[in-house]
């Protein structure tokens, strides 16, 4: 029997002491080619917590710990990120860790600049923009391309943070590997998520190394409940807290990398050590649009994330979109009651048709593919906006033709996007603010393991065909050196005096777009605190039906109302994981969504 989430949460202190435990019991309560997240798999009602120093949250207990442990220490916000993620690759290993790719949007509370960080994937040397098709033009299985040796990119977080770290860090980088290293040797108690996402993957698939540490002798999966520990990932971490990233990239980590993806169960891998230590993090500029007088800001290309949440909001205010009254205190879904609730929801999925049209067919890697450099003018999102019409919704948008685009031409989007991802909001003692969205893909990535971490499956994230039907490149389409295009949209929001207000982002695939537009509406058009806009039911389009969070209001109420108005509804899972924080009256509100395992802390 799984443990029931509040239990889990008082039982992770084995590592880090009561404070934890005291938290966990006053959180008692309260057919389209983007494919879905991680499965569900249960989640709790957490309050909205308040704190006035620093704050932290994240995806798991254990990690949210050690973040507010580096805090307190006197630790900047990416000091405290690195000690998260370490420990989330730890204790959430199926959604991100050092085998994957991070995007890093950064506040320096100081300077009051805004940097962003770019730790993508790439694509090796040998790669080709055939690599996922068969000897017939074919498509490869989309799992079996997973689960191969061909999926891999080289991975880009440590370098992403080492990057944040040389420009933002307090501690020294030893000291911040310190918490994950602890409970990698003293072990953690396997969480009821972690649990069922082994339970529904099963053994097939993982390399013998992950199928050793997932599964017992009879390939039973770990329960919720069970301690587990990782020596292998605790020597890897060692390393590279000595050694720093050159461990990983150009030494024995590398090596181990490399092994695991020669020996992958199906088809090996060819990446080589050339590919590792050619890898580089980049600081790219962040996109920001004005919205109802605050300023967000997310990340750029090979993000498509930030740019099409700007769009949505560029054009929903050139719509005059009145968006309705301030929902009922701790009942936001109280919104979604009535006829009138759905004009809103349906503009605001009408503008996401057109800029999930828009990103399909011009966003991809900047350093491979001329930028449509007009998406974000305010003269074509105003044109784009003049197209949305509630009474009369779009089945499906088709891209514009913005200006400034360098002549390019690009091909009808093929592009499959899963989603094992988690996200990390920070906010430290000096006012500097951390969204960091990461991930190795899909739920437990290629499914092979080196050095006790899971090597990410990134590659599949690009389009498996190079060209459409027309013969016309596809932008996503993969290159050798270059980064997949991706969803991820970490985000910072700033309010009319300049002064950040809220820093949030989200995992779930091509819907973090969507989820990341509901919260920023909630957060300012609907004055939602931080919890009740990472809780709120999920809706928007992805350019096709008008999807709503099933066996939520979104589902029984907004959907009903939204038919009404001629959309086609379908109700699905959202398996998301919004983290927010808050800036309210000089305090911070952390709001940790109710969908997943995570929480926030602060002092």
């Amino acid at each position: 029997m799984l443990l029931p989430i509040v239990r889990w949460i008082a039982v992770s202190t084995l590592a880090f002491g009561s404070s934890v435990a005291v938290f966990a019991a006053d959180q008692a309560p309260k057919d389209q080619k983007q494919a879905a997240p991680e499965i569900a798999a249960g989640g709790t009602a957490k309050p909205l917590v308040i704190a006035q120093h620093h704050m932290v949250v994240a995806a798991n207990p254990y990690a949210a710990e050690a973040g507010r442990q580096i805090l307190r220490q006197g630790g900047s916000d990416v000091d405290a990120a690195i000690a998260v993620q370490m420990v989330l690759n730890l204790v959430e290993p199926q959604s991100s860790g050092i085998g994957g790719g991070a995007f890093i949007l950064m506040f320096d509370g100081k300077t009051k600049a805004v940097e962003t960080i770019d730790g993508r994937e790439t694509a090796p040397a040998a790669a080709r923009p055939e690599r996922f098709l068969l000897p017939d033009g074919k498509e490869r299985e989309f799992d079996a391309a997973v689960n191969s040796g061909l999926s891999t990119g080289v991975p880009g977080v440590l370098a992403a943070l080492k990057l944040a770290h040389d420009r933002h860090g307090k501690l020294p980088w030893k000291q911040l590997f310190e918490p994950a290293i602890k409970l990698a040797d003293t072990g953690f108690i396997v969480s009821p998520r972690l649990a069922k996402l082994l339970t529904e993957q099963g053994p097939a698939g993982f390399n013998v190394e992950a199928k050793t540490y997932f599964f017992d002798a009879a390939t039973a999966p770990r329960k919720a409940g069970d301690m587990l520990k990782n020596p292998a990932f605790s020597v890897t971490l060692r390393a590279i807290a000595e050694g720093g990233p050159e461990v990983f990239y150009k030494g024995v980590v590398a090596n181990q990398i490399l092994a695991a993806l020669k020996a992958a169960p199906a088809i090996p891998g060819d990446m080589t050590a050339a590919d590792l230590a050619a890898y580089t993090a980049k600081l790219r500029d962040p996109v920001c649009i004005a919205y109802r007088g605050f300023r967000v800001c997310g990340m750029g290309p090979p993000s498509s994330g930030g740019t099409a949440v700007a769009m949505t909001l560029g054009m929903l205010t050139n719509a005059d979109l009145v968006i309705g009254a301030t929902p009922a205190p701790g009942n936001p879904d109280a919104l979604f009651d009535g006829a009138n609730a759905a004009r809103p929801a349906a503009l605001i999925a009408e503008a996401e048709k057109l800029a999930f049209a828009d990103r399909d067919q011009y966003l991809a890697d900047p350093d491979f593919v001329p930028q449509a450099l007009g998406l974000l003018s305010p003269a074509y999102l105003m044109s784009r906006a003049k197209l949305i019409d509630a009474a009369h919704p779009m089945a499906k948008a088709a891209p514009g033709t913005p200006p400034l685009r360098a002549g390019w031409l690009f091909g009808t989007d093929a592009t499959i996007e899963h989603s094992g991802t988690s996200q990390i909001s920070i906010v430290d003692d000096d006012g500097s603010a951390l969204s960091m969205t990461t991930t190795i893909e899909t739920a437990f990535g290629s499914r092979l393991m080196a050095g006790g971490f899971l090597l990410n499956n990134q590659l599949t994230d690009f389009s498996f065909q190079p060209v459409d039907a027309n013969g016309w490149p596809i932008a996503n389409r993969l290159e050798p050196g270059k980064r997949p295009r991706s969803s991820m949209a970490p985000t910072l929001i700033f309010g009319p005096t300049g002064d950040l207000s809220a820093v949030l982002g989200a995992p779930g695939g091509s819907r973090i777009i969507l989820y990341d537009v509901k919260a920023i509406v909630c957060l300012i058009d609907w004055h939602c605190d931080a919890e009740e806009a990472a809780d709120l039911p999920g809706f928007g389009s992805r350019n096709g039906p008008f999807e709503v969070e099933k066996g939520t209001t979104a589902e029984s109420k907004l959907g009903p109302a939204a038919a009404a108005l001629g959309e086609t509804i379908k109700a699905v899972d959202m398996n998301t994981g919004v983290h927010i924080i808050v800036r309210h009256n000089r305090a911070l509100e952390g709001g940790a969504d109710r969908r997943r395992e995570g929480i926030a802390l602060g002092d």
